[in-house]
């Protein structure tokens, strides 16, 4: 039985659900000897500035249980140097490439969008209005709803690619959020981001990163990002795009499940970067086994019948 992996995110058509996420794959080419690229649905590369960016010190990483803490501060070679030195790599392995914009300013995430506009290449914007660990732009906009609208708004007013906001966990309600972000003008959401977190040497009594808080990856958020998915799903009629601590086959079912056409995978990479093969394996395997002839078949099917009549009359 053939099977059709393919889905659609917002015009941008990818051969499959799984996209390398952001942050975690680098630009896509450091693992171009191990992962062949064009196999994946897409690369979703390191968030950029207009500028070279710096980040945070050292310690930048922390491993949790059942998760990771980072507080890199989106460290970048700017925008130019990526449409100069990067993406011609990139076009060169087959790799669909969603580029993931960062701004401090409004103005820096349309200039941004625009000029990656211009670039041959490009399959997708991802706007990153959620990075918990920098003190200007990210989250500032992320949590507030007129924010988000208004970078989102600006980004589409530039650019002729889809655009996807990035949307953070770390508020009340992220449906509203999604909402928002479709007035907008937004072609399909991308959640979660990292969760807002900290640990702390209890021998010294300091924190662990330089930062002192950082975002929390990795299965120990998994639950909630899928919850979140759902209630996305249940208020917008966008394609989403769903991540978070997603380490197989079967985890990536249970976004998709709930709502989400694609997925990206993160920290499951930094434990096994051989990890695409298994999970297109097994996201096959599974779709045969359900008599399935698409994967997009199973986009938001979950089952919430009200079994309590059952188990009683049982």
């Amino acid at each position: 039985m053939n099977v059709d992996l393919s889905v659609d995110i917002g015009g941008l058509r990818l051969r499959n659900p799984f996209i390398a996420a952001s942050g975690c794959f680098g630009y896509g080419v450091e693992y171009a000897d191990l992962v062949d690229l064009s196999t994946l649905g897409a690369v979703a590369v390191k968030g950029l500035f207009l500028e070279e960016r710096e980040g945070h010190p050292p310690t930048r990483i922390v491993e949790t249980p059942s998760g990771m803490l980072n507080a890199i501060g989106l460290q970048g070679i700017g925008v130019r140097r990526f449409v100069a030195e990067k993406l011609p790599l990139l076009r060169a392995q087959g790799a669909v490439v969603i580029v993931n914009i960062c701004g401090s300013t409004i103005d820096e995430y349309a200039e941004v969008a625009r000029i990656l506009d211009d670039a041959d290449g490009v399959g997708a914007v991802e706007v990153n209005i959620s990075c918990p660990n920098i003190k200007k732009g990210g989250m500032m906009f992320g949590c507030s709803l007129q924010g988000t609208h208004d970078v989102v708004a600006a980004v589409r007013r530039v650019t002729r690619r889809p655009v996807v906001p990035k949307l953070t966990p770390n508020v009340t309600d992220v449906a509203s959020f999604a909402a928002a972000a479709r007035d907008a003008g937004a072609d399909a959401v991308s959640l979660v981001n990292t969760f807002l977190a900290m640990a702390i040497d209890v021998e010294t009594r300091r924190p662990k990163l330089s930062n002192v808080v950082g975002g929390l990856s990795g299965p120990a958020i998994r639950p909630i990002a899928v919850r979140m998915v759902y209630e996305c799903r249940q208020a917008v009629d966008l394609p989403i795009i769903g991540m978070g601590g997603i380490m197989t086959a079967g985890d990536a079912l249970e976004f998709i499940i709930a709502g989400a056409t694609a997925v990206q995978v993160g920290t499951a990479n930094f434990v096994d970067p051989f990890i695409w093969n298994k999970l297109l394996t097994g996201l096959t395997d599974y779709v045969q086994r359900h008599g399935l002839a698409h994967v997009s078949d199973l986009v938001g099917t979950l089952d919430t019948t009200d079994r309590t009549t059952a188990w009683t009359s049982s």
